[in-house]
């Protein structure tokens, strides 16, 4: 039985008298224990999806199954596998961390959770926070308490919407410990990010979404061998050959060009020879799943 399947899955909705489509027939399973990213540029649909995984949005058409339950037809079974960590930083401001986890845990009918609520507590790094009240906390330990309450039930599904959203780098380290414990403890965990440094560590198959549909879905390590295999990086104080223009990505003074093999590097060198450029600090690595994402975006659907 797959964690989640997404089968044929559209949504169509009305915005300004017309039709929007955020959803186009989207199709892949998720299996059980699997570490899973779903990436897209915004719009794409991803939050789209997990509204409708979550019950939140009614989707046009399709099927989305959770352990082999429906999240329509059956969707307080569906719902009691899911942990879901928002977006948005939504909190109840009247209680404390822990009564917010022990309030999260009746919601799921889940009584005498002490235990597993120090365990997270600990595993977060709230402990310290745990009798603060949820106001004056920062937008970091806010974001720590949502996680806690999508774990709160133990459910075998963890669904990260943009969890590291601006947050710390020691959240990320905090959080991503975690939740990597839970993924070889047997968890399902399903991520969206805009990091995608943080989808290529931890995720061993993803899918890449545009505009409402699936454009790639692959193992981490097929996908980042599949397209170009070397990227130049350099380091440029003059303007671009019109030639390379296309094929580069600048930021500020650092140039990345891709380049599929040998030969490719020297034209790029000659290039950059012929017109004068003089490159500075150049290095040759493999390409990464940023320029995997880029190069696959680039292509009409």
């Amino acid at each position: 039985m797959t964690a989640i399947s997404f089968q044929n899955v559209s949504k169509t909705y009305s915005a300004a008298g017309r039709a929007v489509r955020a959803q186009a027939g989207v199709s892949f399973d998720i299996q059980p224990g699997e570490f899973f990213g779903l990436l897209g540029p915004n719009g794409a649909g991803k939050t789209t999806l997990i509204s409708i995984l979550a019950g939140l949005t009614r989707a046009t058409g399709g099927q989305v199954l959770v352990h082999g339950n429906d999240v329509v037809a059956d969707y307080a079974a569906a719902r009691r596998q899911l942990g879901i960590v928002p977006q948005e930083l939504v909190f109840d401001p009247f209680f404390s961390v822990r009564e917010s986890l022990v309030i999260q845990s009746g919601y799921f009918g889940v009584r005498h959770n002490g235990a597993w609520i120090d365990e997270l507590l600990a595993g977060l790094g709230l402990a310290d926070k745990a009798n603060a009240n949820m106001r004056p906390l920062s937008g970091g330990m806010k974001r720590r308490v949502l996680v806690a309450q999508a774990l709160v039930h133990r459910p075998p599904v963890i669904v990260l919407d943009e969890p590291t959203a601006g947050v710390d780098v020691e959240l990320r380290q905090t959080l991503w410990q975690f939740v990597a414990r839970l993924n070889k403890e047997g968890h399902t965990v399903l991520l969206t990010t805009h990091y995608l440094e943080e989808a290529e560590a931890l995720c061993g198959r993803i899918a890449m979404l545009k505009q409402g549909r699936v454009v790639a879905l692959d193992r981490t390590s097929a996908l980042l061998a599949g397209t170009a295999s070397t990227m130049m990086r350099f380091k440029m104080d003059t303007p671009l050959p019109p030639s390379l223009m296309a094929q580069a990505r600048v930021t500020g003074r650092i140039v990345q060009v891709t380049a599929h093999d040998a030969a490719e590097v020297e034209q790029v060198l000659a290039t950059l020879r012929a017109a004068g450029c003089q490159p500075e600090d150049l290095e040759i690595g493999r390409a990464d799943l940023e320029d995997v994402f880029l190069e696959i975006m680039k292509v009409p659907t």
